[in-house]
């Protein structure tokens, strides 16, 4: 299913640059845009997102344990909504966060730098698959019919929640949809790739917590987004992201040590938020 993912999100970025070759970006859209789209604009946003992710299975490999969990269930972190959580400038990063700035390199395509920072909690009580062997008989005798229970923290506790850091750079074209006065209504389209630089919080085996930032992977999206807007410059943005995320070195002990997790799996996002588009040029 997975691979499948994989292969959809590399044929939506082949199919969107093909597209292009046969019908040029430059070519008139229906609604005049006026140029809000030109060569030259640049945007910047904030937002605020809620995130969800397939099932995943874990593999944990150390010194004196090789093994994998199956069917991993998680789900986002979502801060209480207060103007403590999401407006006091000292808490910006503490929910669930989005930021954009984006360069239109060509009329109505933008080259656009992300950075989602989303948050993925293992759910603690659930039973999940497992395969694999632990050297320590204490963790070992966990292990029940080929199953074990997470609910006991001292096995394991995973997060990424500070975060699940995706960085990553995509092409997205707008077309306008719109025009009232002092509001544009536009919608972009477009594909992405990056890297993961999570900060992940884990605990194995009653081990010392692993909680530092590091390059753990890569993943790639697929993202469209509904943009109101006001007086030619204020944007009030409605994104949806879809993507697959694959991180193959996780870090779950302090020191440097070898010990390492891997996991990939699906995600989706919901974002909101706010910025500003302005012109670098003058209309011809």
């Amino acid at each position: 299913m997975k691979k499948l993912i994989l292969l959809s999100l590399f044929s939506t970025l082949s199919n969107w640059s093909y597209s292009q070759t046969l019908y040029p970006l430059e070519a008139k859209t229906s609604i005049e845009n006026k140029n809000l789209t030109r060569k030259g604009a640049i945007f910047a946003y904030w937002g605020w997102n809620r995130a969800a992710y397939s099932n995943s299975d874990i593999r944990f490999k150390g010194a004196d344990y090789n093994f994998m969990l199956k069917n991993v269930v998680a789900h986002d972190r979502q801060s209480d909504i207060s103007f403590h959580n999401y407006l006091d400038p000292s808490r910006l990063t503490i929910p669930q966060t989005n930021a954009r700035i984006a360069y239109f390199v060509k009329d109505h395509v933008a080259l656009v730098l992300g950075l989602d920072h989303l948050k993925y909690v293992m759910d603690q009580d659930q039973k999940v698959g497992f395969s694999g062997h632990i050297s320590d008989p204490k963790y070992a005798n966990m292990v029940k019919n080929g199953q074990v229970d997470l609910t006991d923290e001292q096995f394991l506790s995973f997060e990424h929640t500070d975060g699940l850091n995706y960085i990553n750079l995509g092409l997205e074209e707008y077309k306008t949809l719109l025009q009232y006065k002092k509001i544009d209504l536009l919608w972009s389209y477009g594909a992405g790739a990056g890297v993961l630089l999570p900060k992940s919080n884990v605990k194995l085996f009653g081990n010392a917590r692993s909680d530092r930032f590091h390059l753990a992977g890569f993943g790639l999206d697929a993202r469209t987004s509904i943009n109101m807007i006001f007086w030619n410059h204020l944007m009030a943005r409605l994104e949806a992201k879809f993507g697959y995320i694959n991180m193959p070195d996780i870090k779950t002990t302090l020191n440097n040590k070898p010990d390492k997790a891997f996991q990939d799996f699906v995600f989706g996002q919901v974002n909101f938020g706010i910025g500003y588009i302005f012109q670098t040029k003058k209309s011809k």
